[in-house]
């Protein structure tokens, strides 16, 4: 993979450092490769779904948050008291971390756990300020002399 240096964007945008900071953790390889495997599926307009695949796992091993425009899953396995011997373990059971970068007014919704996928529902939530609006011709003006 090429590396990109993006100081020149710093010196030059004056307000895109969010942006430049995020093409700079696009560029880094991930910690834990592929893991857990996930979807995201558009449900609707402006409605989404996440569905991560966690088999092994419960309700009180995974952490969820949304800070700063990040969704952050964490999985953390309760320690075994027994010692299993496996003659063979497909199923990872490990800890994870995963990440996933918002666009803005993405809220979360809420999230459930059903045989062994876990499904988060994403909404885009677009301020009435900024959303189009007609304006109507005819209207009289407010300085028309």
């Amino acid at each position: 993979m090429r590396n990109v240096d993006l100081s020149p964007l710093y010196r030059s945008f004056i307000g895109f450092d969010h942006l430049a900071s995020l093409l700079d953790t696009a560029n880094r390889t991930e910690k834990n490769g592929g893991y857990p495997p996930y979807n995201i599926a558009a449900v609707a307009d402006d409605k989404y779904r996440i569905t991560m695949a966690i088999a092994g796992f419960q309700d009180s091993e995974l952490e969820i948050k949304s800070e700063q425009n990040t969704l952050i899953v964490k999985g953390v396995k309760a320690e075994q008291t027994e010692q299993t011997k496996y003659l063979y373990q497909g199923i990872a059971e490990r800890n994870f971390e995963r990440r996933f970068q918002l666009g803005d007014y993405i809220k979360v919704l809420g999230a459930d756990l059903e045989n062994g996928l876990l499904h988060i529902d994403l909404e885009r939530e677009i301020p009435e300020a900024l959303k189009p609006r007609k304006i109507e011709i005819g209207r009289k003006l407010l300085n028309k002399e």
